[in-house]
């Protein structure tokens, strides 16, 4: 979160994030430089009377697209898909009002490790210590409550209200978000994990949904490949994997897996857990039946082997691949896969004055899916066994987008659309 306080427009600063120091002229062209330069080109916001004369200066930036939204929610979960899509977001409200609205949605992000910056015009430096009150504010001369509200929900957190340090704050903020370190464990997490999985006679690799926050798909097949362990992913990180790679055995979901799937996964002595979530909908009510001293657990920035070690500033990518160089191969468990799987029935057709059944439609849905389309699945408090299996029975292809959307509702839907 970075808060602009809008006295000294025309401040020139430098420092570039990855260089010697650049002129780049006012502070506004400065933050939208950095931005353009970490592959931002859309910004989302709502204008408002704290962040105008910054929102000029970010229209001035060539490479920089403002699009006005309707409220701030609104841009802070526009900037959550944007960094879904394209590695990083941007969001830009006023304060206070804008700043505890669009709150929620920074929360989201943060939940699921998007690096989306979020900047928030403030008052201008002299209104501070007055013991004004301002308008759009709780009523209190205290301006510091907005950014007690973010500070447990974002990894940094920066009020710009000094020239001598602005430059080196924004630059600070935005690359803590993508976390620019370099992994200093990655030789010792790669030796451990190798070793771990080598003493294992069935492991396999499951997928989660922080694979793509990662930027670690094709990192993890390429693991997939060198290890031939059965690939399966949770309900999450369903479209995270070729699910047409030969290795490839489904949608991990406890006792609602696909057929064949839950019995390898949980009968295998280790399991590679990749960009996991354990909440109540993905653990089915915390009823998985894995063991935490056979799982490895890699997240974005950690590996965690079993009960023993934790290795921390490893990068995921860099790790899958590091590992893929280094494992032994051991297809026991794929092989014990293919000995029992049985290749599903093609559903019956319905007759014309019968009602639509859920097998028959998500038949013809599947039809319609190709590496062009979008799903958006949308996870509901109340669904029967029969629609939630359905809808693991879909096979994504190639390059599809699919995101999951959790709400609370008598209904569900699986749609596809144009990208």
């Amino acid at each position: 979160m970075l808060t602009f306080l809008p006295k000294f427009p025309r401040l020139r600063l430098g420092k570039a994030l990855y260089g010697q120091y650049k002129p780049t002229g006012t502070l506004g062209r400065h933050v939208a430089s950095r931005l353009v330069e970490i592959g931002v080109r859309d910004i989302f916001g709502v204008p408002g009377d704290f962040n105008l004369t910054l929102l000029d200066h970010l229209i001035a930036e060539p490479g920089l697209n403002f699009i006005g939204c309707c409220n701030e929610l609104n841009a802070g979960y526009a900037a959550d898909g944007y960094a879904r899509a394209c590695g990083v977001g941007a969001c830009v409200v006023t304060f206070t009002v804008g700043g505890l609205s669009v709150i929620n949605a920074i929360a989201g992000a943060y939940s699921e490790n998007l690096p989306v910056i979020c900047i928030v015009g403030g008052p201008n430096s002299n209104d501070y210590g007055t013991n004004r009150i301002l308008h759009h504010t709780i009523g209190l001369p205290d301006f510091s409550q907005e950014m007690q509200c973010f500070q447990t929900i974002t990894c940094y957190q920066a009020v710009v209200n000094n020239l001598e340090d602005a430059h080196e704050q924004i630059d600070t903020a935005i690359s803590t978000a993508l976390k620019e370190s370099k992994p200093l464990a990655l030789e010792a997490a790669v030796e451990a994990t190798a070793t771990f999985l080598g003493k294992a006679v069935k492991p396999v690799l499951v997928g989660g949904t922080k694979l793509r926050v990662a930027k670690a798909q094709k990192a993890f097949v390429q693991l997939a490949d060198a290890c031939g362990y059965p690939v399966a992913v949770m309900p999450s990180g369903k479209g995270m994997v070729p699910e047409l790679h030969p290795q490839f055995i489904g949608t991990y979901w406890g006792a609602i897996s696909t057929n064949f799937c839950g019995e390898i996964v949980e009968s295998a002595d280790a399991y590679l857990f990749a960009g996991p979530i354990f909440n109540d909908y993905s653990t089915v009510g915390y009823s998985l039946l894995v063991k935490k001293e056979k799982a490895i657990i890699v997240q974005p920035n950690t590996v965690t082997i079993g009960n023993g070690p934790s290795f921390g500033r490893v990068f995921m990518a860099d790790f899958f691949t590091a590992l893929a160089e280094k494992i032994k191969k051991n297809t026991r468990a794929l092989e014990n896969y293919n000995r029992i799987y049985v290749p599903p029935a093609v559903p019956l057709r319905n007759g014309n004055d019968e009602p639509i059944r859920v097998n028959i439609l998500f038949k013809h849905i599947q039809n319609m899916l190709n590496g062009e389309k979008a799903v958006i699945a949308r996870l509901v408090v109340q669904l029967s066994e029969a629609s939630l299996a359905s809808e693991l029975w879909i096979r994504v292809p190639d390059a599809i987008w699919l995101n999951w959307v959790v709400c609370r509702c008598d209904s569900w839907l699986c749609s596809s659309c144009s990208r």
